[in-house]
């Protein structure tokens, strides 16, 4: 069965512009707001941090949880309130709509983590605050250097038009994990190459002919994944929208040819056919031995491998022929809500505390996250053993020095531009379609939908 697809975010924010647009005050005008006041040692604040990693059990609640404590302890004036975001539904699908709604309502989340492909909605409607008007230009840049800085690729990430509204927090390139176990009981050597898309469709082939069921799963290939199918595309030549953020181009012969592929090992029986939490539940269980997707489930890969005793091992992303792949990424930002300066610098306090060596020590070691101070991996830093103990790590830091930006499409309208691109795909892929029609159609649609 075809996954339920949810538009509520976009009829929030139909319905919601000129509300929006009413509270986000002079900041989404580009002005030069005064730079908020430092706290005094005695004055108490209370802020609220609202997070799609506190939606799910297990390790992404309790290092959050973890982390808030810590902020805490090392600042005794401000109590912080954590939330998952409001509605339910999967990590991550409801956080723009969740704060719409509260904001509707009177009452918004001081700090809140957004999607990056959010990213144009939240510094054009959603009342985001531009942190550089907010703090200061020199005080971002100290804060994303320091002894571990930042890694370049990721310190801009959510900039828009030449000011900081977001500091990035946790993200993944898309990284290929796979039950060395049993890719060995399929006859492949230890060392396989899967390096292009050509070699795991076979290495596939190879274990589906000894366990005589799917073995892949490609989270790109169903809603949920279009983070990571922007990074196929690029790396076959093809990109969802132009340069000039006008067009919309995920018709084109290279983006059909690409998800072409997708049903050529789904006709083939290799490709698994269901929803992302399926994927990773069928990968856990050993039902599947390759996924591509986000390495924010490493930690739990790793649990149930070891519950299991199967060996797991993590590739790159697969490109096409001599081409290396070039990684999109998946995750968040920070971005401070609040119209309230006292606010405003405990939220900024926060963020800098989610993003320090201490929080990224606990992300990555805890979670799978990249520490986006990479250093920190590096002989000397505080992940440099761990990183040294965890070759599960590697392809994933690897690829972010060929990291190209997860986009976001202009407009109210952008979830609904990436559902009928989802939609597309999984026509194409799983349900038969013609590609080259199925996609040039999707993209007809998407560019109505552009401002």
């Amino acid at each position: 069965m075809r996954p339920l697809r949810s538009l509520a975010l976009t009829v929030l924010a139909a319905t919601a512009a000129l509300a929006l647009a009413a509270c986000s005050g002079t900041t989404q005008a580009g002005s030069t707001a005064a730079q908020i006041p430092e706290l005094s040692a005695d004055q108490k604040v209370e802020i609220t941090f609202e997070s799609y990693n506190l939606a799910s059990a297990g390790v992404w609640t309790d290092t959050v949880n973890g982390l808030i404590a810590d902020f805490e302890a090392a600042h005794p004036n401000i109590d912080v309130t954590g939330q998952a975001p409001q509605g339910g539904g999967a990590a991550g699908s409801n956080t723009v709509s969740s704060v719409q709604t509260q904001l509707l309502a009177g009452s918004v989340p001081d700090v809140a983590q957004l999607p990056f492909d959010s990213l144009d909605f939240a510094a054009t409607q959603l009342g985001a605050n531009a942190i550089s008007d907010l703090v200061g230009r020199d005080a971002i840049d100290e804060h994303l250097a320091g002894e571990h800085p930042f890694h370049e690729n990721a310190k801009t990430l959510a900039d828009w038009n030449g000011k900081t509204y977001g500091i990035p927090y946790v993200f993944s390139t898309p990284v290929l994990f796979y039950n060395a176990s049993q890719l060995a009981a399929a006859g492949l050597p230890a060392d396989v190459d899967l390096s292009t898309w050509d070699k795991v469709f076979e290495a596939a082939k190879a274990v589906t002919a000894k366990t005589g069921k799917p073995s892949i799963d490609v989270s790109c290939s169903v809603k949920g994944g279009n983070w990571c199918m922007q990074g196929v595309f690029k790396s076959n030549g093809a990109q969802v929208l132009s340069d000039d953020r006008s067009t919309i181009e995920f018709g084109s012969p290279a983006a059909a040819d690409t998800v072409s592929m997708f049903a050529d090992m789904y006709k083939a029986g290799v490709l698994h056919n269901t929803d992302f939490t399926s994927m990773m539940e069928s990968f856990a269980k050993g039902d599947t031995a390759m996924q591509l997707t986000t390495s924010a489930l490493q930690g739990s890969f790793i649990a149930a491998a070891g519950k299991s005793g199967w060996e797991l091992k993590a590739a790159g992303m697969p490109g096409f022929g001599n081409t290396p792949a070039v990684p999109t990424n998946s995750g968040s930002a920070l971005f401070i809500l609040s119209q309230d300066p006292a606010k405003q610098r405990a939220s900024w306090e926060l963020i800098k505390f989610l993003t320090s060596d201490h929080a990224y020590e606990q992300i990555s070691t805890k979670i799978g996250y990249l520490p986006l101070r990479t250093s920190l991996t590096e002989q000397g830093g505080g992940l440099y053993e761990w990183a040294q103990k965890n070759p599960l790590l590697a392809p994933n830091l690897a690829q972010l020095d060929r990291l190209q930006p997860w986009v976001s499409y202009p407009g109210n309208s952008y979830v609904q531009v990436d559902d009928i691109l989802a939609t597309a795909i999984e026509d194409v892929v799983f349900y038969g379609k013609e590609p080259a029609s199925t996609m040039a159609e999707a993209q007809r649609r998407a560019q109505e939908l552009l401002p």
